[in-house]
């Protein structure tokens, strides 16, 4: 039996010669129709269907299996807590990162949300720092422990002995084509890129929360915090050949943060896991409104994990080059979109052709459908 991914992360179970599941129904699937599927022929080995005789194959359904690497803060275990819930997917691990707050926190703070939602899936505690600058944490916006400084207790098990980024190599191997969520600074995916290349060509998506593609960043004019954080090791993954999902911070703004109306609502649920998702956020309502002028709660990392759920959330998307920079004093971590496609046109030829050989096209996602990921969210939360 094989299992296969689509470029979206659904994975099917082929075995032959039977029928497809969908429920609890049985309906045969010709082999020749599979074939035409180019999108399903291209993840299977060609000599697979030279040799395969059956007229007929079983498809199965399974879940997606979900690998996520977090900067474990107030906004972070909110996103943990919707993938962990989720009757859609499997988690396989959790790698944790300097960013928000240190990774010992950071660690700390996934383990606890993780025993929150009864979950023991394994969590890998990676990088300290950024690959060549200094660390530089968000306390002033999460709180000194990362979920508002209310003093949760200390989880009752430890991390996994394997460092984070070791741990997305053979989690990667062992399952190609899972789906890759990153909600922090993108550290430990460059450190795994850096060792095992080929590692890229078996993500069927990379989800990535960071960026300020079309606007203003939340760190400086020009960057937003988890891209800023460490420049080089985003530079990395964009020209990696992931297929890389930007769900940048111009997405958890405006109509997308939680108001005063969806606060209510979710603590009207009375649920434990409700209450914490509003109060490990305390302090990043107050910080939104000084950053912004905003008032609400900002989400950036249960946005882009509802994102990663459900994809039919985006309402307008596009794909282009996209790159980073990591030489400006003034614009570093500037997520720099080609929305134009200018490096196509070919009296631009001459100064794109340098750098476009080294980079890569990712989607870039521009609008959402706010009152459907609200509505994931609520579903994580009753």
């Amino acid at each position: 039996m094989k299992s296969i991914s689509s470029a979206r992360g659904l994975r099917v179970e082929i075995e032959a010669p039977s029928s497809f599941s969908i429920g609890t129904k049985q309906v045969l699937f010709p082999l020749r129709l599979l074939r035409a599927l180019q999108s399903w022929e291209s993840l299977l080995p060609r000599q697979a269907w030279r040799h395969s005789r059956a007229e007929f194959v079983i498809l199965r359904r399974v879940k997606p299996l979900f690998l996520i690497d977090t900067d474990t803060a107030s906004d972070d275990a909110v996103a943990l807590i919707m993938a962990l819930l989720s009757p859609h997917i499997r988690v396989l691990a959790i790698t944790t990162v300097a960013g928000n707050v240190a990774v010992q926190q950071s660690t700390r703070n996934a383990l606890y949300t993780a025993e929150l939602c009864g979950a023991d899936v394994p969590v890998f505690m990676g990088a300290e720092k950024p690959l060549i600058r200094a660390h530089e944490s968000a306390h002033w916006f999460h709180g000194r422990d990362g979920l508002g400084d209310h003093g949760y207790p200390p989880p009752r098990r430890a991390p996994e002995k394997q460092p984070a980024a070791e741990a997305i190599i053979s989690t990667i191997e062992s399952h190609p084509g899972l789906v890759m969520v990153t909600l922090g600074p993108l550290t430990n995916v460059a450190l795994a890129l850096q060792r095992k290349p080929g590692i890229a060509a078996s993500v069927s998506r990379c989800v990535v929360m960071g960026g300020a593609p079309c606007c203003e960043g939340n760190v400086t004019p020009a960057a937003e915090y988890n891209i800023w954080c460490d420049p080089e090791a985003a530079r990395i993954v964009l020209r990696s050949g992931l297929p890389v999902e930007l769900v940048g911070w111009h997405l958890c703004r405006g109509g997308a943060a939680l108001n005063v109306d969806d606060i209510d609502h979710a603590l009207s649920f009375n649920t434990a896991l409700a209450r914490f998702a509003i109060e490990c956020n305390s302090r990043a309502r107050e910080a939104y409104f000084e950053q912004t002028g905003e008032h609400g709660i900002s989400l950036p990392d249960p946005v882009a994990m509802s994102v990663a759920l459900d994809p039919t959330i985006v309402t307008q998307q596009s794909e282009h080059y996209v790159d980073i920079e990591t030489a400006s004093e003034l614009t570093r971590g500037m997520t720099v979109v080609d929305r134009l496609n200018v490096s196509a046109n070919d009296r631009n030829r001459a100064v794109w052709a340098p750098v476009m050989s080294k980079g890569a096209k990712a989607k870039v996602y521009w609008t959402i459908d706010n009152q459907r990921w609200k509505e994931a969210l609520y579903a994580a939360l009753r």
